[in-house]
């Protein structure tokens, strides 16, 4: 979805150009999974695909809405009277980011937004990220708050955990509004410290393939809010401020003080062997072996299907198949219940392997996935 295209249409439904058009991406996430809201390492880079919002101040407390995307016409709303979990429509991400910036003080008084999106809905891949930093970068930017790009991510994860009602980590929204072209963001969630890690398959003759087995989630579902209460409850018996403070080098120790809280020691084992995963694949890359990192995805996807136990059966059967064609590694990638999963492979083997997943998928029952190919691609940032 190009600029032009969302300021024709804006300058349609409003009656006058946009001040300006801006887009933000969605994300993959490499390795880290489910460690950000435990304080913990994430390595996610940005995808082509992107939200684009042509977006317009207004001065007397109107916010209108409307979406490429979502059948109907523009949503009028009062900035007013935003009030957390009142919306639950694809209106409370842009909603709840005019909501944060104005709970934190900033002087947004209303606006007028256009929004189009081609990231995967459902699929893992941070849809709703990208409309919040898209929204967020375009009001920062026309209402000069002079918000650095880490401070838009904590005021959009707001909006995600409390208008919308989410409890996300902070991992999503930092990936779209920081990431950088040809390079993987290594994350400590704990402090947003970040370091862009060269990520360049195609140097190596590799493919980054993105599965979407078009198994839809939400995760404002219980089950990803249990696993949250789970880690929370672990650190708490442990006596630490979060999981991420558990050395991985004590792990058996920890575990054993956990005596038989079976399902906590589950989830106390994944966040804390992840949180390792994560620093092996940096340091792997920053020696240049990226073919190495395939065993510690797939690592990964072990411990999220049996200890975190957020697969499905169509994420498992694309790692399967994955594995048994020749890809030297393969994981589910976002909350899990559903969504995407990534494969490393040749660049050689990406015809013959997606015809063999869409075979299986067949053969199996289940909808025939989606795929794509992954290219690190730029953050957030204005179009025109």
């Amino acid at each position: 979805m190009g600029a032009e295209q969302v300021r024709a249409r804006f300058t349609e439904l409003y009656g006058a150009e946009p001040e300006g058009v801006w887009a933000a991406p969605g994300r993959v996430n490499l390795i880290g999974e489910h460690t950000d809201y435990n304080d913990g390492f994430v390595m996610p880079f940005a995808l082509p695909h992107r939200a684009v919002a042509a977006v317009s101040r207004r001065t007397d407390g109107v916010l209108r809405l409307h979406s490429a995307d979502v059948d109907g016409g523009v949503v009028e709303l009062a900035a007013d009277a935003l009030a957390p979990e009142s919306d639950t429509d694809w209106t409370a991400y842009p909603a709840g980011v005019v909501w944060a910036l104005r709970e934190a003080g900033h002087p947004v008084t209303g606006a007028d937004i256009h929004l189009a999106s081609t990231v995967p809905t459902g699929a893992g891949l941070s849809s709703s990220a990208a409309l919040e930093i898209v929204v967020a970068l375009a009001l920062n930017d026309l209402y000069e708050l002079g918000l650095e790009r880490w401070q838009l991510a904590r005021l959009c994860q707001r909006a995600e955990n409390v208008y919308v009602g989410a409890p996300t980590g902070i991992m999503d929204q930092t990936a779209s509004a920081c990431c950088e072209e040809g390079h993987a963001l290594f994350l400590d969630t704990r402090d947003l410290a970040q370091r862009q890690i060269p990520f360049d398959l195609a140097a190596e003759g590799l493919c980054l393939l993105v599965v979407d087995t078009r198994v839809q989630h939400a995760h404002s579902s219980g089950e990803y809010g249990k696993r949250r209460a789970g880690c929370e409850k672990g650190a708490a018996l442990l006596g630490v401020d979060a999981l991420r403070d558990v050395p991985y080098d004590t792990l058996d120790d920890a575990l054993a003080r956990l005596g038989d809280e079976e399902e906590v020691r589950r989830l106390v084992r994944h966040i804390v062997t992840e949180n390792h995963r994560v620093e092996r694949v940096v340091a792997l890359l920053a020696a240049g072996e990226v073919r190495a990192i395939g065993p510690v995805l797939t690592e990964g996807h072990a411990s999220l299907r049996d200890d975190f136990r957020v697969s499905c059966p169509e994420l498992d059967l694309v790692v399967h198949t994955a594995l048994a064609h020749g890809a030297l590694g393969a994981r589910m990638t976002g909350g899990g219940f559903g969504g995407s999963a990534i494969i490393l492979t040749d660049s050689a083997a990406v015809p013959s392997l997606t015809a063999a997943l869409e075979k299986t998928f067949t053969e199996a029952g289940h909808t025939t996935p989606r795929t794509f190919e992954a290219t690190p691609s730029p953050g957030a940032t204005r179009l025109d």
